[in-house]
């Protein structure tokens, strides 16, 4: 199994996690474990796309943003500011506590668990 599939199968794992919360009944535990779960697979979408810009289009990014970035210039991504705002979403969440912040992350979350499948989508090998 070469790096990026193992990264795409951690990645699909984590994203149905997300979605898993994302479908239960709306607590305030519920959310603050949506956004957790938002937060580490935003991490792990960033650094998918970063191996399969290496090794697909030689391409070698080290930042969440610059990796997104290339992906628009590679046409690996269609380009939209949703990713790069998915990247601030999650350095505030990680980094700060607030009960509007929160509320406001949460409500954006469905859109992107879409994001983030059309991803799955891309980087999946074609049968």
């Amino acid at each position: 199994m070469t790096k990026q599939e193992a990264q795409l199968e951690h990645f699909k794992k984590a994203l149905a996690r997300l979605n898993e919360a994302l479908a239960a009944p709306q607590s305030d535990i519920v959310r603050d474990s949506a956004i957790q779960r938002f937060e580490f697979t935003i991490d792990m979408a960033w650094k998918l796309v970063k191996t399969c810009l290496e090794e697909k289009y030689g391409v070698v990014c080290q930042a969440p943003k610059e990796c997104f970035r290339e992906a628009y210039k590679q046409k690996m991504l269609a380009y939209d500011e949703f990713w790069l705002e998915l990247v601030d979403m999650r350095n505030q969440t990680s980094h700060t506590y607030q009960e509007e912040l929160a509320k406001s992350v949460f409500q954006r979350l469905p859109k992107a668990a879409e994001y983030m499948a059309t991803l799955v989508k891309i980087v999946e090998p074609k049968q």
